[in-house]
């Protein structure tokens, strides 16, 4: 086989069957391999960031790897937004691109970039191969790396005479599991029983160890009080009677007040990020702390842990579990302390009832709510739209609710949500896009349309950049600069354009019908909906302010009036 035999022979191998790629000059020579293979669905996106996206929503929606592949120069570099989402929300994910012939690396030949030295910052690990008898060792490295531990994106860059090179067949032995160990319990049981406000908190480490079953085993029998960050919303399920919702920046009051006021923090699968923290010293002041996580990286990098274990949280998990079950914590005071204010401080909104009234973003996502099957699976793109998904639609499962965390992609929902409905070709899947960020891969739609995919698209309009406005409105003394987006295209004409029919809706009685007449077509199908620009999201912590400082609608001290900056 030739190099690029070995890329096919490799995917049959780890059962990878569906990729997502852009071809050019120097990956060609696997592009050909692909005319004769069988087994492999290459889905062509319409911009190499499309493709990256999708293979990143394809494998928070499935759990498995995703795969991306593209040619050298732009088409790698193309790639790059999208590796760099999945490198900071830990998804795991094999990238390969083509590079020019080995003897014209570093000549500035055509379409030649350094991907190597590019990308050191935004994989796990990354390859530059030498020779076609190195490529099938390197392909069962790479693709172990990128799902074990904390996953992550792995970068495999191939000159084109390599993919040419014809080199002998590998033999891999599996290396088997290593036996796990009964974890020493007795110091974290300790904590836990002697705490009288212990708080659970959890993040998106749970869905990447596969470990949801056993977390919320583990959440019921504890019956702590929790709170979750924005990649673990669904953790908990839907109908959990102990769950405060999502903590941080755009949290709840509640949430942000259990943290602030408990004297142990439980943290199982999360990093402690900035927006989840707010200032960091201000952030579960009375509380000792106790990290579980499989990254030791993680454990005391933003705040000493008083107690750390690392290791596979299925196993910790149901260990605890176990011991938890057999004598029970004795903290009914703190979880009725806890359900009051979650009664009084929960994420909250008026279903206004009037049927002209205009459309606002938390109505119209808690009907969605409430008209969508518990599976529908939620890809959102990075906006204010993005926190009333967080804040007011009931996710049963952390991989129902697919967002970009840590580097905040605008454009990222269709693609991820074309991956996921390739994850499973007969799941309800969603994109809910603001008008910003839709129109940052709307190319995509091409991609639908090619694949006739039953995906359904939201567009909540407000001819602005709401998040950036809202933050200026707030705190830069309601300057606005560079937001106005009222020159926006006809997004239903758009959707026609590539041939997917599309609905407007402008008024709150018009929510129901459109919301089921997508669900109900059989095919894709675009919702416009016309919202207010002057909507924030609420409640909202000042950047670099304390999660106790929240702000709501009660507490602007604005002016009404706006001033424009040219």
């Amino acid at each position: 086989m030739n190099g690029a035999q070995h890329i096919l022979d490799a995917f049959h191998r780890h059962d990878i069957n569906t990729v997502f790629g852009y071809p050019g000059g120097c990956i060609m020579p696997l592009y050909d391999a692909l005319v004769d293979d069988v087994g492999t669905e290459h889905v062509l996106c319409r911009h190499e960031q499309g493709c990256a996206l999708a293979a990143d929503g394809y494998a928070r929606a499935s759990g498995k790897l995703g795969v991306c592949i593209a040619t050298s120069g732009p088409g790698a570099t193309n790639l790059i937004t999208g590796v760099a989402n999945a490198h900071r929300d830990s998804i795991p994910m094999l990238v390969i691109t083509g590079q020019v012939p080995s003897s014209l690396i570093g000549t500035d030949a055509f379409q030649e970039t350094d991907v190597l030295g590019m990308t050191l910052g935004i994989v796990k690990h990354s390859y530059l191969v030498d020779t076609a008898t190195d490529l099938p060792a390197i392909l069962e490295e790479a693709i172990h790396l990128a799902q074990s531990g904390r996953p992550g994106p792995v970068w495999v860059d191939i000159p084109k005479d390599v993919l040419l090179t014809e080199a002998p067949s590998a033999s891999f032995e599996d290396s088997g599991t290593t036996p796990e160990t009964s974890p020493d319990l007795s110091e974290t049981l300790a904590l836990l029983r002697t705490a009288h406000k212990p708080l659970l908190y959890s993040g998106g480490g749970i869905s990447l160890a596969h470990a949801e079953d056993s977390f919320r085993a583990f959440a019921d029998v504890s019956a702590l009080p929790s709170v979750v960050t924005l990649k673990g919303i669904g953790n908990n399920g839907k109908h959990s009677a102990h769950h405060l919702g999502m903590l941080g920046m755009h949290g709840s009051r509640a949430a942000n007040r259990a943290v602030d006021e408990c004297d142990l923090l439980l943290v199982i699968g999360a990093r402690l990020d900035d927006r989840a923290t707010g200032k960091l010293d201000t952030f579960a002041p009375n509380a000792r702390m106790i990290h579980i996580d499989a990254d030791p990286a993680e454990i005391n990098k933003l705040r000493p842990a008083d107690l750390a274990l690392r290791g596979d949280l299925n196993s910790l998990l149901k260990a605890l579990t176990a011991e938890l079950k057999a004598a029970p914590l004795a903290i009914s005071d703190w979880q009725q302390q806890c359900r009051t204010w979650n009664t009084t401080g929960g994420f909250s909104t008026a279903d206004n009832e009037e049927p002209l009234a205009p459309i606002t973003g938390p109505a119209f996502v808690r009907q969605m709510s409430r008209i969508t099957p518990d599976n529908t699976v939620i890809a959102c793109d990075v906006g204010q739209h993005q926190m009333w998904v967080a804040q007011h639609y009931q996710f049963d499962h952390p991989r129902h609710h697919l967002s970009s965390g840590g580097l905040g992609t605008m454009g990222f929902g269709l693609p991820a949500a074309i991956g996921a409905q390739f994850a499973d070709r007969n799941s309800t899947v969603i994109n809910v896009a603001g008008d910003g960020s839709f129109m940052m891969n709307a190319q995509e739609l091409a991609t639908v349309r090619r694949y006739n995919l039953p995906l359904k698209m939201i567009v909540l309009d407000n001819q602005c950049l709401g998040m950036v406005r809202q933050q200026q409105e707030l705190f830069y003394n309601n300057r606005e600069s560079q937001i106005d987006l009222d020159d926006n295209p006809d997004f239903v004409a758009m959707a026609r354009a590539f041939d997917i029919p599309a609905l407007y809706i402008e008024r709150t009685d018009q929510i129901r019908r459109g919301i089921e007449t997508i669900l109900a077509y059989n095919g894709p199908m675009l919702l416009h909906v016309a919202i207010a620009r002057e909507e924030n999201v609420w409640p909202i912590v000042k950047p670099g302010a304390g999660n106790r400082d929240m702000i709501d609608e009660t507490k602007r001290t604005i002016k009404p009036q706006r001033e424009h900056i040219a």
